[in-house]
């Protein structure tokens, strides 16, 4: 009778190890939904008001050790579930991220696929920053798919990063011509500082080759935050940019202003944006943004689709909400 209690106890143990072990392996599965209230008014072309899905996700993850040091990894992300409207919805119809990748202590991390490019990731900090999205954002090329990318570990504070882009023969963004235009990340952090330079090749079937230069700063000083940010392109524009971010408690708020200097036209549009956002809890934020933004021409519709009529000065007030898990 012992014997038998014991042996079941063991394998009790032994199931429920197995179970453990299995569970411990899992993917993670994480998500969002956004919701956004915008109003949208362009000086002598009218105004709108929509209520939207403002980027609404769904993804899965997951890594493992492959070795002692070395770790495998993949992400999936999806996204286009239009969660503001059913009846124009397709359900899950869109990819924003997928990759697979190896990492490293000793040796950085290396992935396979779509994802945000290293020059974007460490120079476009003002672009990226904000819910609803600026009309101002960068002067590169090279696209999110057929990435190889590449992050060193941190020495001394310098971490350096490399992408190609893999246009093949079959690729629809070469119309049939191959092409590999890469990108040159060096991130140096020392203390409350962090500088970025970055540059992207743009090679293939766009404005020109001319290459894009990047030069990104942020000084962390306690709950305030102060970013600057350059890009340049020969022949495309100029873009300049400053935000400051200060967080009290659970509420951050932010202002930036950017500004672009076209030069096949010599025409300059410029954005001011300011942000209130508040934590409700560990999963869920409220934000108001509101934008104002104006140009040397006729460059903002009230339209999205661009059929109104257009004007020279455009302002945005948008509300929204998110849950993420």
């Amino acid at each position: 009778m012992k014997k038998t209690l014991i042996a079941s106890a063991i394998a009790a143990a032994t199931i429920s190890g197995s179970v453990m072990a299995q569970e411990s392996n899992l993917p993670t599965v994480y998500g969002n939904i956004q919701y956004v209230l915008k109003h949208t008014n362009v000086d002598g072309a009218g105004s709108t008001i929509e209520h939207a899905d403002n980027g609404s996700t769904l993804g899965i993850k997951h890594d493992h050790e492959i070795a002692p040091g070395i770790t495998g990894f993949f992400k999936l992300e999806l996204q286009g579930i239009n969660a503001d409207d059913k009846d124009s919805s397709n359900g899950i119809d869109a990819l924003d991220e997928a990759y697979i990748g190896v990492k490293g202590d000793s040796f950085g991390q290396v992935w396979v696929g779509s994802d945000d490019s290293v020059y974007e990731s460490a120079i476009v900090k003002i672009g990226n920053f904000h819910e609803v999205g600026s009309d101002i954002f960068g002067n590169y090329e090279t696209g999110e798919g057929d990435l190889v990318q590449y992050m060193s570990p941190s020495f001394g504070g310098l971490t350096l990063a490399g992408a190609v882009q893999i246009n093949g023969d079959g690729d629809s963004r070469t119309f049939g011509n191959k092409s590999y235009p890469y990108q040159l990340v060096a991130t140096y952090a020392v203390d409350a500082l962090e500088v970025s330079a970055g540059m992207d090749s743009n090679d293939g079937p766009g404005i020109n080759n001319e290459n894009s230069y990047g030069l990104t700063a942020t000084y962390n000083m306690g709950d305030l935050s102060v970013i600057g940010e350059f890009q340049t392109r020969k022949d495309v524009n100029d873009i300049m940019g400053v935000m400051g971010v200060y967080t009290m408690g659970a509420n951050q708020f932010a202002l930036s202003y950017q500004v672009q200097d076209v030069d096949s036209t010599g025409d300059k549009n410029d954005t001011i944006i300011l942000q209130a956002l508040h934590n409700v809890s560990d999963n869920m934020y409220v934000y108001f943004e509101g934008y104002l933004s104006s140009a040397d021409g006729a460059t903002y519709y009230a339209d999205p689709d661009g059929t109104t009529a257009a004007g020279d000065e455009q302002t945005i007030a948008s509300v929204g909400a998110v849950y993420y898990f």
